[in-house]
């Protein structure tokens, strides 16, 4: 097919069909801003020391006492992990003597937390660390659990570009957003650690199904006006609005099962879509189903109230359409070695960006103050960063945007280093400035990714895009738990693997707007010169 945007010209640049179709696949995106980002409530860590058992008689003095006092960061605070022995404070309570009085208490003998801990609930009811005591020797199972997450996350982007690809972009769709409300119900009710881990594995694998063949599909089935907005003021915002949604929603649901049946419910309402969001023509005709591909765009003609030509495609185009189809997978965005080094430009942007992204998402929960407070702003310093990219890359070129975004992200983290630790507030302003440089650069590679990539293999490049990106995000819970150990190890961690991305070199490829023609992959092969004049002979 020479030009898609061409042949379809008759339906106009706007209309119901491309309203109606802007705003449910739109829809969708609001719940994966619920999924994405819930494990901030869900896994955060309450106050909390060693519980101390009624039965053991202590007098009030020794019960505020058997609680260590430790310098944390140049702090004192009492100690998460241990106490006093239980059976020697007791027979110095029974003899009437008055810890730091009588008694020297470093003198006194400490035991591990052997009847378990006793957690704050001035924020939480509950958590999964309250649930299962994953705190002191069991504090990594928190960043696992955050991790296995985005482990889901890889899984689905390596799978979810292929099966739309060979199956279609809304019977992907579909099939995730009902494997993602199943998920996470079970999850719900989870009856251990383990289960709850595997179980975020598979929310993670549906969630990013979703949003990249939704994401594909927008790209694919509106008008050429509309299709950049959709990705930056569409797919972005209301993911948005759902993570701006959750922290209130995690406010009124305190307890964590009940938050997750909650979350889990909302997806029911968008079953009944399935009868409303068509499947994309332009993939069916890359399919050769050119019937089907013809009566979608002429049910299209007739909501916008034009009228469709006898033949939507030409007869030579509906040769190629009928010829045996060759399939195309992940392989082929690394077969050849120039469309070999835009991938690999792409999965460095995308790890990069990504890790970025998400340690400082993440990290909403250990920033001071109320955390439904900071989650809420952090998510709503997405909002303008969308609306100002929105703007930007309408009239500036995808290269030096990106550029100057990571520049400002890894520029705010390394900030954030040199802010004293009683100026917190200077240090979340500074952080939720690098939250909107970072946000920024999102949008842009996401942009650019599904631009540079011919139909055939748009989901598929954009899936290994994704699979790359997820070794930052996975990484990422790691840092963010590092950090609450030695805190400048946070910020240095992120911000040294922005550093290479400051430098044009890792970026040199020019971003052409959307390669439709599926011949793309065969011209692919050209030196790298020509390669260039053909890339900027399509843009324009």
């Amino acid at each position: 097919m020479g030009d898609y945007d061409d042949v379809t010209a008759f339906l106009g640049q706007k209309g119901p069909y491309f309203y109606r179709t802007f705003f449910l696949l739109n829809t969708l995106f609001i719940s994966t801003g619920f999924f994405g980002l819930f494990i901030v409530f869900v896994g955060a860590t309450p106050p909390h020391h060693c519980f101390v058992p009624d039965s053991g008689n202590l007098s009030e003095a020794w019960r505020k006492a058997i609680i260590p006092i430790e310098v944390v960061n140049g702090q004192e605070e009492e100690s998460k992990c241990s106490r006093y022995r239980l059976d020697v404070v007791r027979n110095l309570s029974a003899l009437g003597y008055i810890p730091g009085l009588d008694v020297n208490l470093t003198e006194v003998e400490q035991e591990y937390c052997v009847d378990g801990w006793s957690y704050s609930k001035d924020i939480y009811q509950s958590t999964i660390v309250t649930e299962w005591d994953l705190v002191c020797d069991n504090e990594w199972k928190t960043p696992f659990a955050s991790s296995t997450l985005f482990v889901g996350f890889l899984i689905g982007s390596l799978l979810s570009g292929q099966l739309s690809d060979r199956f279609g972009r809304k019977k992907v769709i579909f099939i995730s957003l009902v494997a993602q409300l199943v998920s996470v119900l079970i999850q719900a009710f989870s009856p251990s650690w383990e289960v709850f881990c595997i179980m975020f594995t598979f929310v993670g694998a549906s969630q990013i199904s979703l949003y990249i063949s939704a994401f594909v599909l927008g790209t694919e089935v509106l008008s050429k006006s509309m299709r950049e907005v959709f990705t930056t003021l569409g797919a972005f915002l209301h993911y948005c609005i759902g993570y701006m949604t959750l922290p209130w929603i995690a406010y009124a649901m305190r307890e964590w099962r009940t938050l997750l049946i909650i979350l889990s419910s909302v997806s029911v309402v968008y079953i009944p879509l399935w009868w409303f969001i068509p499947e994309s023509p332009r993939w069916l005709y890359s399919q050769g189903r050119v019937e089907e591909a013809e009566a979608i765009l002429r049910d299209a003609a007739k909501r916008n109230r034009v009228t469709a030509p006898e033949v939507i495609f030409k007869d030579t185009e509906l040769d190629v359409a009928s010829a045996p189809k060759n399939k195309y997978s992940m392989i082929d965005v690394l077969r050849t070695s120039n469309i070999r080094c835009v991938t690999l430009m792409c999965l460095f942007l995308w790890m990069a960006v990504n890790m970025g992204y998400y340690g400082l998402s993440l990290n909403t929960s250990n920033l001071s103050g109320d955390p439904y407070l900071n989650c809420f702003l952090s998510a709503l310093t997405e909002v303008p960063a969308y609306v100002v990219s929105t703007v930007l890359l309408r009239n500036c070129q995808r290269r030096p945007l990106l550029s100057s975004f990571l520049l400002i992200g890894g520029g705010m983290l390394f900030m954030i280093q040199l802010i004293p630790e009683n100026l917190q507030g200077v240090a979340i302003a500074v952080e939720m400035v690098g939250k909107f440089a970072f946000t920024m650069s999102f949008t842009v590679v996401y942009i650019y990714t599904a631009e540079i990539y011919p139909t055939v293999v748009r989901s598929a490049g954009v899936g290994v895009c994704s699979s790359a990106a997820r070794i930052g995000t996975i990484a990422a819970p790691y840092v963010i738990y590092l950090g609450t150990i030695t805190p400048s190890v946070y910020t240095v961690h992120l911000e040294s693997i922005q550093t290479p991305l400051l430098f044009p070199h890792f970026v040199t490829l020019h971003s052409p707007r959307t390669l439709w023609s599926p011949s793309f992959l065969n011209e692919i092969s050209l030196e790298p010169p020509r390669l260039l004049l053909e890339l900027a002979a399509r843009a324009n």
